[in-house]
């Protein structure tokens, strides 16, 4: 696909928005890449840890709201 010498300078409002924001703030894409990293970037378990983590799953039922008659 070949685009048009004139919209290759085109930057959408999200675009604008985006770069507008982190002008304001500065250190924002730190703290984001920080809070990424509180929740999502764990270091991996061993293998004892993995063990130990499937031996105390419970098994949960597949409708716990059922009752057993």
């Amino acid at each position: 696909m070949i685009f048009k010498k004139q919209h290759s300078m085109y930057e959408s409002e999200h675009t604008k928005f985006i770069k507008e924001l982190k002008g304001q703030l500065p250190g924002m894409e730190e703290r984001q890449q920080a809070g990424r990293a509180l929740l999502w970037d764990k270091a991996p378990l061993s293998l004892d840890e993995q063990a130990r983590v499937k031996e105390s799953r419970l098994r949960q039922n597949a409708y716990p709201y059922q009752t057993k008659v």
